[in-house]
């Protein structure tokens, strides 16, 4: 594994053009980027790296999180000729280990958690005489290093826990298990941290703004990667803490564009298996399902019409929300099934995320649906529930881990899987660069 210095993160957040003339001293200082130095032993670097972490992650790691997951499951096709995307959407056992796709997944979550590290290792010394914004910095940085560690766990059979340094060993590897651990003791401590102390005024306005909700954020992943650990007990916790009228969003515009609109609308690499469906078995696609015409539009190409992603994804600028409400309420219900708990109250939370209109949504994700009438039974609320998650979340990089947890069919050993198969992967192979760097890294999954 690369060593992901924080020079590099200060790329994503405070770079000019520096101009050279032909012929001149290619050597000079460039006083728009600043040193390693100066962004981690300095109270305003620390802000900056900050803002550069979260910004990467929304501009670059979103990307890789939500198009190639969601080509694996079955959300998306892959219709660009480009090798990499043709992979991708072919999957089985022959995805090789040079995909760029792959290799863009592993580098770029490794590269926010490094950054996350650095933060965690400099703000406390740095900012040790203002606990308000040094706990919030600590926190900040615990909640992108937990969401990387927890999305690899999604991807990867196993992952570093920690980046490796220049000059250091070669990390080593961990099962996924131990990532999601992880992942779910840096969330608890980060929620500990702003309700002890909450972030100081100055934190909230230069890192924060008024569009990302961090101890709303902070619950919701904790609900996300405990469910997926099955500590269904900490889900509910989490999931009764978090205010469900809240919103949290990563903010786009033309200097930073949504990536998703840029890599499947403009550059048309993917959309979305069709029309309908949300890439379900026809037999798990509701009829009349709001959310269809939210998340997937059409256009028409050779006279035939073609669907094309829409909702977070329609415009430049079009935000995308860090979680949705209605997985909240799902996970709820989930965990409340799985842990013998009452299964009428997952069925009101099932009945919530159904009948919604869009209008009464946050973002305006609605089903407007009935009320669910089926077995009220473990097994089949089960199903619901994959069924609501699979709309209601539908791009959102959880598709993939939810096929596994419910059981969904798996892939066939050998041979390219079918176009019918629900995911062509369970696990991804690990990218040949960080073989060719790193003797530690373990045997590639079957599929």
């Amino acid at each position: 594994m690369k060593s992901y210095k924080s020079r590099l993160a200060t790329l994503a957040f405070c770079g000019g053009l520096l101009l050279i003339a032909p012929g001149c001293d290619l050597n000079l200082p460039n006083p728009n980027n600043p040193t390693e130095a100066e962004v981690l032993t300095t109270r305003d670097g620390l802000l900056a790296l900050s803002v550069g972490m979260r910004q990467f992650y929304a501009n670059s790691a979103l990307e890789a999180v939500i198009l190639t997951p969601g080509a694996t499951a079955r959300e998306l096709r892959g219709i660009s000729t480009f090798t990499n995307v043709l992979e991708v959407e072919a999957g089985g056992a022959d995805l090789p280990n040079n995909n760029a796709n792959i290799t863009n997944l592993w580098s770029r979550l490794l590269r926010v958690a490094g950054m996350a590290e650095d933060l965690t290792t400099s703000a406390p010394t740095v900012l040790s005489a203002d606990p308000a914004t040094r706990d919030a910095v600590l926190a900040h940085a615990n909640l992108f290093r937990a969401i990387a560690l927890g999305t690899l766990s999604q991807c990867f059979e196993q992952a570093p826990l920690t980046t490796s340094r220049q000059g250091g060993p070669a990390a080593t590897f961990v099962p996924r298990e131990q990532l999601l651990s992880e992942a779910i003791r840096l969330l608890d401590e980060a929620q500990q941290l702003i309700t002890a102390t909450p972030p100081s005024a100055d934190f909230n306005t230069k890192v924060l703004g008024s569009a990302f909700d961090l101890i709303n954020t902070i619950n919701a992943y904790r609900v996300r990667y405990t469910l997926q650990a099955g500590n269904y007990a900490a889900t509910l916790a989490a999931a009764n803490s978090i205010d469900l009228t809240k919103r949290s969003v990563f903010q786009y515009n033309n200097q930073n564009p949504n990536p998703i609109y840029q890599s499947a609308v403009v550059a048309r690499n993917f959309r979305p298996r069709e029309l309908t469906g949300f890439g379900l078995p026809a037999a798990l696609a509701y009829p009349n399902d709001a959310r269809v015409a939210f998340y997937i539009g059409q256009e028409t190409i050779n006279n035939a019409p073609q669907p094309v992603v829409t909702g977070f994804f329609a415009t430049i600028n079009t935000s995308i929300p860090a979680y949705l409400p209605d997985e909240i309420r799902l996970s709820r219900a989930e965990a409340l099934v799985r842990s013998g708990g009452s299964l009428a109250a997952a069925v009101q939370d099932i009945n919530a995320v159904r009948t919604q209109a869009p209008g009464a949504d946050l973002y305006g994700v609605g089903a407007n649906l009935p009320t669910y009438s089926g077995p009220v039974t473990t097994e089949a609320l089960l199903l619901e529930i994959y069924r609501q998650r699979s709309a209601e979340l539908y791009l959102t990089g959880l598709r993939l881990p939810d096929s596994r947890r419910f059981g969904r069919p798996a892939p066939p050993a050998t041979g390219t899987p079918p176009a019918s198969a629900e995911r062509n992967r369970n696990f991804y192979p690990y990218p040949q660069q960080e073989r060719l760097t790193n003797p530690n890294v373990p045997a590639d999954p079957a599929i």
